[in-house]
Protein backbone atom coordinates (compact mmCIF):
# COMPACT_ATOMS: atom_id res chain seq x y z
CA UNK A 1 0.00 0.00 0.00
CA UNK A 2 2.83 2.37 0.88
CA UNK A 3 4.50 1.71 -2.48
CA UNK A 4 1.25 2.59 -4.29
CA UNK A 5 0.94 5.87 -2.35
CA UNK A 6 4.57 6.75 -3.08
CA UNK A 7 4.04 5.98 -6.78
CA UNK A 8 0.94 8.19 -6.90
CA UNK A 9 2.83 10.98 -5.15
CA UNK A 10 5.68 10.81 -7.64
CA UNK A 11 3.21 10.91 -10.55
CA UNK A 12 1.53 14.00 -9.02
CA UNK A 13 4.85 15.77 -8.66
CA UNK A 14 5.83 14.96 -12.23
CA UNK A 15 2.46 16.15 -13.51
CA UNK A 16 2.74 19.40 -11.54
CA UNK A 17 6.27 20.01 -12.83
CA UNK A 18 5.10 19.37 -16.39
CA UNK A 19 2.26 21.87 -15.96
CA UNK A 20 4.66 24.51 -14.58
CA UNK A 21 7.08 23.94 -17.44
CA UNK A 22 4.25 24.31 -19.97
CA UNK A 23 3.20 27.61 -18.39
CA UNK A 24 6.77 28.88 -18.29
CA UNK A 25 7.14 28.24 -22.02
CA UNK A 26 4.20 30.46 -22.99
CA UNK A 27 5.59 33.32 -25.10
CA UNK A 28 3.40 36.12 -26.44
CA UNK A 29 4.92 36.05 -29.91
CA UNK A 30 7.25 34.07 -32.14
CA UNK A 31 10.22 34.60 -29.83
CA UNK A 32 11.05 35.97 -26.40
CA UNK A 33 12.06 39.61 -26.50
CA UNK A 34 14.77 40.53 -24.01
CA UNK A 35 17.20 42.57 -26.09
CA UNK A 36 15.84 46.05 -25.48
CA UNK A 37 15.43 45.57 -21.73
CA UNK A 38 19.04 44.38 -21.39
CA UNK A 39 20.39 47.04 -23.70
CA UNK A 40 23.11 49.34 -22.43
CA UNK A 41 23.96 52.79 -23.81
CA UNK A 42 26.58 52.81 -26.54
CA UNK A 43 29.89 54.01 -25.05
CA UNK A 44 30.97 57.35 -26.49
CA UNK A 45 34.60 57.87 -27.51
CA UNK A 46 36.83 59.82 -25.16
CA UNK A 47 37.58 63.36 -26.32
CA UNK A 48 40.84 65.05 -25.42
CA UNK A 49 40.71 68.78 -24.83
CA UNK A 50 43.87 69.20 -26.93
CA UNK A 51 42.13 67.60 -29.94
CA UNK A 52 39.17 70.00 -29.92
CA UNK A 53 40.09 72.86 -32.24
CA UNK A 54 36.58 74.39 -32.45
CA UNK A 55 33.35 74.14 -30.44
CA UNK A 56 29.98 75.84 -30.04
CA UNK A 57 27.10 75.31 -27.65
CA UNK A 58 23.57 75.66 -29.01
CA UNK A 59 20.08 75.27 -27.60
CA UNK A 60 17.39 73.83 -29.85
CA UNK A 61 13.65 73.17 -29.59
CA UNK A 62 12.09 69.80 -30.47
CA UNK A 63 8.38 70.42 -31.18
CA UNK A 64 6.45 67.22 -30.44
CA UNK A 65 3.58 68.27 -32.72
CA UNK A 66 5.75 67.62 -35.77
CA UNK A 67 5.09 64.18 -37.23
CA UNK A 68 8.70 63.00 -37.08
CA UNK A 69 8.86 63.89 -33.36
CA UNK A 70 5.59 62.25 -32.30
CA UNK A 71 7.26 58.98 -31.17
CA UNK A 72 8.68 61.07 -28.30
CA UNK A 73 5.15 62.26 -27.34
CA UNK A 74 3.04 59.09 -27.57
CA UNK A 75 1.76 57.24 -25.63
CA UNK A 76 0.72 60.00 -23.22
CA UNK A 77 -0.11 57.31 -20.62
CA UNK A 78 1.79 54.11 -19.81
CA UNK A 79 0.91 51.26 -22.20
CA UNK A 80 2.33 47.76 -21.60
CA UNK A 81 5.33 49.19 -19.77
CA UNK A 82 6.05 51.76 -22.50
CA UNK A 83 6.38 55.45 -21.66
CA UNK A 84 6.79 58.58 -23.70
CA UNK A 85 9.93 60.62 -23.03
CA UNK A 86 8.59 63.03 -20.43
CA UNK A 87 6.84 60.28 -18.44
CA UNK A 88 10.05 58.24 -18.54
CA UNK A 89 11.88 61.22 -17.05
CA UNK A 90 9.23 61.76 -14.38
CA UNK A 91 9.24 58.07 -13.43
CA UNK A 92 13.05 58.12 -13.29
CA UNK A 93 12.98 61.10 -10.90
CA UNK A 94 10.29 59.43 -8.78
CA UNK A 95 12.29 56.17 -8.54
CA UNK A 96 15.51 58.03 -7.72
CA UNK A 97 17.25 56.93 -10.92
CA UNK A 98 17.44 60.48 -12.32
CA UNK A 99 18.15 63.87 -10.82
CA UNK A 100 15.99 66.80 -11.89
CA UNK A 101 17.56 70.25 -11.81
CA UNK A 102 15.88 73.61 -11.37
CA UNK A 103 15.19 75.37 -14.68
CA UNK A 104 14.06 78.74 -13.31
CA UNK A 105 17.43 80.48 -13.14
CA UNK A 106 19.83 78.65 -15.44
CA UNK A 107 20.57 75.43 -17.32
CA UNK A 108 23.83 74.48 -15.63
CA UNK A 109 22.48 71.66 -13.41
CA UNK A 110 23.26 73.46 -10.14
CA UNK A 111 20.11 73.06 -8.01
CA UNK A 112 18.71 69.51 -7.63
CA UNK A 113 14.96 69.07 -7.25
CA UNK A 114 12.93 66.50 -5.32
CA UNK A 115 9.95 64.75 -6.88
CA UNK A 116 7.60 66.99 -4.88
CA UNK A 117 9.36 70.05 -6.29
CA UNK A 118 8.97 68.61 -9.79
CA UNK A 119 5.23 68.24 -9.19
CA UNK A 120 5.09 71.84 -7.99
CA UNK A 121 7.00 72.99 -11.08
CA UNK A 122 4.34 71.28 -13.21
CA UNK A 123 1.65 73.18 -11.31
CA UNK A 124 0.40 69.91 -9.81
CA UNK A 125 -0.97 71.48 -6.62
CA UNK A 126 -4.48 71.32 -5.19
CA UNK A 127 -6.21 74.62 -5.95
CA UNK A 128 -9.56 76.23 -6.64
CA UNK A 129 -10.38 77.00 -10.26
CA UNK A 130 -13.21 78.75 -12.02
CA UNK A 131 -15.14 76.17 -14.07
CA UNK A 132 -18.10 76.96 -16.31
CA UNK A 133 -21.27 75.08 -15.41
CA UNK A 134 -22.55 73.26 -18.51
CA UNK A 135 -26.19 73.66 -17.40
CA UNK A 136 -26.30 77.32 -16.33
CA UNK A 137 -23.31 78.65 -18.28
CA UNK A 138 -22.05 80.47 -15.14
CA UNK A 139 -18.59 80.22 -13.62
CA UNK A 140 -18.31 78.45 -10.29
CA UNK A 141 -15.48 77.47 -7.97
CA UNK A 142 -14.22 73.91 -8.13
CA UNK A 143 -11.43 72.28 -6.11
CA UNK A 144 -9.04 70.51 -8.48
CA UNK A 145 -6.63 67.90 -7.11
CA UNK A 146 -3.06 68.38 -8.19
CA UNK A 147 -1.68 65.96 -10.76
CA UNK A 148 1.12 66.07 -13.30
CA UNK A 149 -0.37 66.73 -16.72
CA UNK A 150 2.45 65.33 -18.82
CA UNK A 151 0.36 65.62 -21.99
CA UNK A 152 0.85 69.40 -21.72
CA UNK A 153 4.55 68.99 -22.52
CA UNK A 154 4.56 69.87 -26.21
CA UNK A 155 8.24 70.78 -26.63
CA UNK A 156 11.69 69.85 -25.38
CA UNK A 157 14.69 72.13 -25.16
CA UNK A 158 17.97 70.36 -25.86
CA UNK A 159 21.32 71.77 -24.81
CA UNK A 160 24.19 70.39 -26.88
CA UNK A 161 27.76 71.11 -27.87
CA UNK A 162 29.21 70.76 -31.37
CA UNK A 163 32.95 70.31 -31.67
CA UNK A 164 35.54 69.50 -34.33
CA UNK A 165 37.95 66.74 -33.37
CA UNK A 166 41.22 67.19 -35.24
CA UNK A 167 42.35 63.68 -34.23
CA UNK A 168 39.57 62.12 -36.35
CA UNK A 169 38.88 65.17 -38.57
CA UNK A 170 35.17 64.98 -37.82
CA UNK A 171 32.45 67.28 -36.55
CA UNK A 172 30.65 65.68 -33.62
CA UNK A 173 27.91 66.61 -31.19
CA UNK A 174 27.19 65.72 -27.58
CA UNK A 175 23.80 66.27 -25.96
CA UNK A 176 24.30 67.81 -22.52
CA UNK A 177 20.79 68.22 -21.17
CA UNK A 178 17.06 67.97 -21.94
CA UNK A 179 14.31 70.19 -20.55
CA UNK A 180 10.53 69.59 -20.96
CA UNK A 181 8.53 72.70 -21.88
CA UNK A 182 4.93 72.75 -20.62
CA UNK A 183 2.16 74.63 -22.41
CA UNK A 184 -0.75 75.64 -20.20
CA UNK A 185 -3.39 78.31 -19.55
CA UNK A 186 -3.68 80.42 -16.44
CA UNK A 187 -6.65 79.79 -14.15
CA UNK A 188 -8.12 83.23 -14.86
CA UNK A 189 -7.91 82.61 -18.63
CA UNK A 190 -11.23 80.79 -18.82
CA UNK A 191 -11.47 81.13 -22.59
CA UNK A 192 -7.96 79.73 -23.05
CA UNK A 193 -6.79 82.52 -25.31
CA UNK A 194 -3.21 83.09 -24.10
CA UNK A 195 -1.06 79.96 -24.02
CA UNK A 196 1.76 80.05 -21.45
CA UNK A 197 5.05 78.18 -21.68
CA UNK A 198 7.50 77.27 -18.94
CA UNK A 199 10.62 75.17 -18.65
CA UNK A 200 9.86 72.57 -15.97
CA UNK A 201 13.21 70.99 -15.09
CA UNK A 202 16.52 69.96 -16.62
CA UNK A 203 17.83 66.40 -16.90
CA UNK A 204 21.56 65.76 -17.36
CA UNK A 205 21.62 63.63 -20.51
CA UNK A 206 24.65 61.39 -19.71
CA UNK A 207 22.93 60.36 -16.47
CA UNK A 208 19.66 59.59 -18.30
CA UNK A 209 21.23 57.41 -21.01
CA UNK A 210 21.03 54.27 -18.84
CA UNK A 211 17.22 54.23 -18.63
CA UNK A 212 16.73 55.77 -22.08
CA UNK A 213 18.66 52.90 -23.68
CA UNK A 214 16.47 50.32 -21.89
CA UNK A 215 13.15 51.81 -23.04
CA UNK A 216 12.04 51.51 -26.63
CA UNK A 217 10.18 53.82 -28.98
CA UNK A 218 7.35 52.20 -30.93
CA UNK A 219 8.06 51.81 -34.65
CA UNK A 220 4.74 51.41 -36.55
CA UNK A 221 6.55 50.32 -39.74
CA UNK A 222 8.58 47.50 -38.16
CA UNK A 223 8.20 46.59 -34.48
CA UNK A 224 11.16 44.18 -34.75
CA UNK A 225 13.38 47.24 -35.16
CA UNK A 226 12.15 49.54 -32.41
CA UNK A 227 14.71 52.15 -31.45
CA UNK A 228 15.42 53.20 -27.89
CA UNK A 229 15.19 56.80 -26.71
CA UNK A 230 18.99 56.84 -26.56
CA UNK A 231 19.12 55.80 -30.24
CA UNK A 232 16.76 58.63 -31.18
CA UNK A 233 19.21 61.24 -29.90
CA UNK A 234 22.45 59.54 -30.91
CA UNK A 235 21.21 58.98 -34.48
CA UNK A 236 19.52 62.41 -34.61
CA UNK A 237 16.11 60.93 -35.51
CA UNK A 238 14.24 64.13 -34.76
CA UNK A 239 13.58 67.55 -36.23
CA UNK A 240 14.39 70.77 -34.36
CA UNK A 241 15.40 74.39 -34.70
CA UNK A 242 18.00 76.47 -32.87
CA UNK A 243 16.74 79.14 -30.46
CA UNK A 244 20.01 80.16 -28.79
CA UNK A 245 23.76 79.95 -29.29
CA UNK A 246 26.76 80.49 -27.07
CA UNK A 247 27.66 84.16 -27.41
CA UNK A 248 29.15 87.18 -25.67
CA UNK A 249 25.71 88.41 -24.56
CA UNK A 250 25.27 85.72 -21.88
CA UNK A 251 23.81 83.18 -24.29
CA UNK A 252 20.82 85.36 -25.12
CA UNK A 253 18.00 83.83 -27.15
CA UNK A 254 17.39 84.73 -30.78
CA UNK A 255 13.93 86.05 -29.84
CA UNK A 256 15.57 88.76 -27.71
CA UNK A 257 17.06 90.54 -30.72
CA UNK A 258 15.06 89.24 -33.71
CA UNK A 259 11.51 88.20 -34.36
CA UNK A 260 9.22 86.50 -36.81
CA UNK A 261 10.85 85.57 -40.14
CA UNK A 262 14.21 87.11 -39.18
CA UNK A 263 14.44 84.81 -36.16
CA UNK A 264 13.84 81.78 -38.38
CA UNK A 265 16.55 82.93 -40.80
CA UNK A 266 18.96 83.52 -37.91
CA UNK A 267 18.30 79.98 -36.67
CA UNK A 268 19.15 78.58 -40.10
CA UNK A 269 22.26 80.76 -40.30
CA UNK A 270 23.59 79.35 -37.03
CA UNK A 271 22.79 75.82 -38.19
CA UNK A 272 24.59 76.34 -41.49
CA UNK A 273 27.62 77.96 -39.85
CA UNK A 274 28.24 74.78 -37.85
CA UNK A 275 28.31 72.55 -40.91
CA UNK A 276 30.10 75.10 -43.08
CA UNK A 277 32.99 75.17 -40.61
CA UNK A 278 33.80 71.52 -41.32
CA UNK A 279 33.37 71.88 -45.08
CA UNK A 280 35.60 74.95 -45.25
CA UNK A 281 38.50 73.00 -43.76
CA UNK A 282 38.75 70.79 -46.85
CA UNK A 283 40.21 71.57 -50.25
CA UNK A 284 38.85 69.96 -53.39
Amino acid sequence: MKKILVFIGVLALLFGATQQETKAQIIDGAYKRTDVYNRKPTPLPYVREADVMWRKKVWRIIDLREKINQPLYFPTKEVDGRFNLVNLMIQGVKDGKLTAYDAKNDDEFKVPMTFEQVKEAFGATTRTRKVRNVDTGELQDKVVAGEIRSEEVKQFMVKEEWYFDKQTSTMNVRVIGICPIQEFYRDEDTNQEQVQRRQVFWIYFPEAREIMAANEVFNPQNTARNLSFDDIFLKRKFNSYIVKEENIYNNREISQYLGSKDAMLESKRIENSIFDYEQNLWEY
